[in-house]
């Protein structure tokens, strides 16, 4: 039975912008949702200045273990700037 929920557990990278959370990505392992995480707080920091001078706020990510069953049906992967193409995090 802790093989079934092992295998239904995953790592979600977790984009919050203001009180909005969804889950960007996710990942079999802690590991990589953590490296992910720190290539999307990179991104953000290359883009610091077009935020600020696009009046647009950072999103900020955590990373959560999260069951595979709790994603959304229409959950898609959300680029690390995807909020500045109109997809509101």
């Amino acid at each position: 039975m802790l093989d079934h929920v092992r295998k239904d557990r995953v790592w979600a990278v977790v984009a919050c912008l203001g009180r909005s959370q969804r889950i960007a990505e996710i990942f079999p392992s802690r590991d990589a949702a953590l490296a992910d995480r720190a290539w999307r707080e990179q991104q953000v920091r290359a883009y610091a200045h077009f935020l600020r001078t696009a009046a647009q706020p950072a999103p900020r990510y955590s990373v959560t273990p999260i069951r595979r069953s709790d994603l959304p049906r229409s959950w898609k992967p959300l680029p690390a700037l995807g909020f500045l193409r109109g997809s509101r995090v």
